[in-house]
């Protein structure tokens, strides 16, 4: 039972337990079974077992009845069989039984078909009991030459997994994995040989590496990536070579598959902290984020720069501008991903380059129409609301820009620009000047309460000369149109000629105005129209306020008609 568990390493639902068959119905299903049937009765075999019930009274029935088969769909599934298994019995010897198991085994070794030989030869990998291996021998070596690429990378797998597990039964597997891979010209076959000489003997994958060095700049994409991740730990126990490893990855960088170009710049950070190293591969994966179509290989090679800046503060701050070209991604998780890291980097050196690429981002969010555009217009202002609050001196130019956009921002946006004004007037007293004189000469564009409101708090709080009171007075005064307020609104109501206006589509407070239903002609009972009555007399005049309602008004008289104070 240990054995059992030992391999047992899956638990599959059952929809309902009490219809699990006995084991002489199994028997029955697979002595007169057709192929489909038994195909059924295997995976209802496999499910049992593997919620812990080893079933060793149905070997010998799947030995007689399942094995013979030439169904390949079954095949697949005795061979999931024979993996589970108990293959030893109470007193740790191998069963009777497993004699055939390991004959039919040998035979699909050297079977005509090569994707039974090649999945046979991956069951192989999976065996541990060197009394059912060692007869298997001779043909698993045989596939290590045959025709099909398919058997040959499987071959060298099993080799791989006879030497780990039982060294005694193939001592000679370092030597016969370099040899094939000396005479081997499939591509993945190569790979998968150079896999498992790493996993058998280091000393001879590094002969076979060194001896094939110069042209691995040349080699296949998938060989190439295997050698790179054997250099990483050669690098470790042989510090004498790390050198000539660090000018092959530099040449690696340049590779054309992108997978290549990854792994070269994670190793190339691997193995050495030196800045322009460090500076390269950084450069390598702000290269993918652009590139790359795939938006999660985009958040994790930027993560991956992030993770750079971090160890090496710094060193790749002037990549900033290189990170904001991401920000040409539609997708607001990089754009966002994107922002943070160059937020982190941004230096006196490069901010004024960095806010005046975010400005053109700013314009293109009023301009265009992008996925989630209110949100991406809401980072890049905070962006460059960080910028003005770590840079003091760009400050002053950054409230103008801002600014310049507020009436053309919905309501959110605006709401957020007039917070980071706040924020900038209480930290640099000396700009407060000139911001309160830009605020005041934007009044007359703002139409959006919160905003009007914080721009009144901010002009009250610091006009503090003379004629900054006067100005801001004058403006206020200018918001306001005609008083007294309701007087005027009502003589513009009697002065409204009578009839039905169409109302305008205006923008309020920042939000659409609704549109409003209208009434309709009275219609007599013989069919006529009434020349006036009640319905038609309310409709006028509820027309005659719509008009009023909706002509256009300074903003603060808007505001405080609408009850937004």
């Amino acid at each position: 039972m240990a054995t059992f568990l030992e391999n047992a390493y899956s638990l599959v639902h059952q929809d309902n337990s009490a219809d699990q068959p006995s084991l002489q119905e199994l028997r029955t299903q697979l002595e007169k079974g057709n192929d489909e049937t038994k195909q059924d009765t295997m995976k209802r075999i496999l499910t049992i077992m593997l919620n812990g019930d080893p079933m060793p009274q149905l070997l010998m029935h799947i030995i007689r009845f399942v094995m013979p088969s030439k169904s390949k769909p079954l095949k697949k599934l005795l061979y999931l069989y024979y993996e589970i298994c108990p293959k030893l019995d109470a007193q740790g010897k191998l069963k009777q039984e497993m004699i055939l198991v390991c004959n039919g085994i040998r035979m699909d070794l050297q079977h005509a078909n090569e994707y039974i030989r090649g999945n046979t030869l991956r069951f192989l990998c999976k065996l541990r009991e060197p009394e059912l291996i060692e007869p298997l021998l001779a043909p698993a070596r045989a596939c290590l030459e045959h025709r099909h690429s398919y058997v040959r990378k499987n071959a060298v797998f099993a080799i791989a997994s006879i030497f780990t597990h039982s060294e005694h039964l193939m001592p000679d597997a370092p030597e016969l994995l370099l040899a094939f891979l000396e005479g081997e010209s499939d591509g993945t076959c190569k790979r998968n040989a150079f896999a498992a000489l790493m996993s058998v003997s280091h000393e001879r994958a590094l002969e076979y590496l060194s001896g094939v060095f110069e042209g691995i700049p040349n080699a296949s994409e998938l060989l190439q990536l295997v050698e790179l991740e054997f250099i990483r730990k050669d690098a470790v126990q042989n510090q004498q070579n790390k050198s000539r490893y660090l000018r092959l990855i530099f040449d690696l960088l340049e590779a054309k598959e992108s997978t290549v170009v990854y792994e070269a710049a994670s190793s190339l950070t691997a193995l050495t902290n030196n800045p322009v190293a460090v500076k390269a591969a950084a450069g390598k994966f702000i290269e993918l984020a652009i590139k790359e179509s795939d938006n999660n290989v985009k958040l994790i090679v930027l993560e991956k720069v992030n993770q750079l800046r971090q160890a090496n503060p710094g060193v790749l701050d002037d990549l900033t501008m290189e990170i904001l070209r991401v920000l040409s991604s539609p997708d607001l998780d990089v754009r966002r991903k994107s922002l943070e890291l160059a937020m982190e980097m941004v230096s006196s050196k490069n901010v004024e380059e960095v806010v005046m690429l975010l400005k053109k981002e700013l314009a293109k969010t009023v301009d265009e129409q992008y996925e989630k555009n209110n949100e991406y217009r809401s980072l890049l202002i905070h962006s460059i609301h960080s910028c003005a609050i770590k840079f003091s001196e760009i400050a002053q130019s950054v409230v103008g820009l801002l600014m310049d956009f507020i009436s053309d921002f919905n309501n959110a946006s605006a709401v957020d620009v007039i917070s980071f004004v706040k924020e900038v007037v209480e930290r640099f007293p000396k700009m407060r000047s000139s911001i309160v004189e830009r605020i005041v000469q934007t009044l007359a564009e703002v139409r959006a309460g919160k905003v009007y409101r914080g721009s009144l708090w901010i002009v009250g709080e610091y006009s503090l000369e003379e004629k900054d009171i006067r100005e801001a007075w004058k403006r206020i005064r200018a918001s306001l149109g005609e008083i007294p307020i309701v007087a005027s609104e009502a003589r513009l109501l009697e002065e409204q000629p009578d009839g039905e206006v169409p109302l305008p589509d205006t923008q309020v407070n920042g939000h659409a105005k609704p549109s409003e239903k209208t009434g309709s002609r009275k219609v007599l009972a013989d069919g006529t129209y009434a020349t006036e009555s009640a319905l038609t007399s309310q409709a006028s005049a509820k027309a005659k306020l719509d008009a009023v309602k909706a002509a256009q008004k300074p903003p603060l008289r808007q505001l405080i008609l609408e009850g937004d104070f």
